[in-house]
C-alpha cells in the first residue's frame, strides 16, 4: 500500500512540475479586483454582484486578446468566466463553451475600465514573456 502511495505521489509531483519558462508563467494573466479596492485605482464603480474576483486575460489566434471575470472560488480551470470583450464571447462560441459560474455583472455597469485592466494584463504577460527568452 506504502509502495503504491509513493508511486501516485511522485507522478504527481512530476506532473507539477514546469518544463518550461512559459509553463512557470501560466496563471499569470490576471488580477485580482475587489469592491473594497476598485475605487483606489478606478473612476467607474465596481461593476460585479460578488465583492472579489479576477480579471483574467488570454489570447485567440483568430480573435485576439480576451477578458474574462471568474468570481472568487470559480477559478481554476474548470470553470468559464464571463466574457467582458467581443473576443472573449466569439471564442466561447467557437469552442461551445458556455459561462459555468455565478452571473457577475452589475446591470447597467459600466465596463470600459474592467475591459481595458485586462488587456493590460495582456500587454504585461506578454512583456514578461518576451523578457525571458
Amino acid at each position: 500500500m506504502s509502495r503504491w502511495l509513493v508511486a501516485v505521489a511522485s507522478v504527481a509531483i512530476i506532473g507539477c512540475s514546469s518544463a518550461d519558462l512559459e509553463d512557470d508563467m501560466y496563471g499569470a494573466g490576471f488580477i485580482v479586483v475587489s469592491e473594497a479596492t476598485w475605487g483606489t485605482d478606478h473612476t467607474a464603480p465596481y461593476p460585479f454582484t460578488v465583492p472579489e474576483g479576477e480579471i483574467s486575460c488570454g489570447s485567440h489566434p483568430a480573435f485576439g486578446r480576451e477578458v474574462y471575470f471568474e468570481p472568487k472560488g470559480y477559478t481554476d480551470e474548470s470553470y468559464t468566466g464571463t466574457p467582458l470583450n467581443k473576443s472573449a464571447v466569439d471564442a466561447l462560441k467557437q469552442r461551445n463553451l458556455t459561462v459555468n459560474v455565478p452571473y457577475s455583472i452589475k446591470e447597467g455597469a459600466n465596463l470600459n475600465e474592467v475591459i481595458q485592466a485586462g488587456l493590460r494584463v495582456c500587454d504585461e504577460f506578454e512583456d514578461s514573456l518576451a523578457n525571458h527568452t
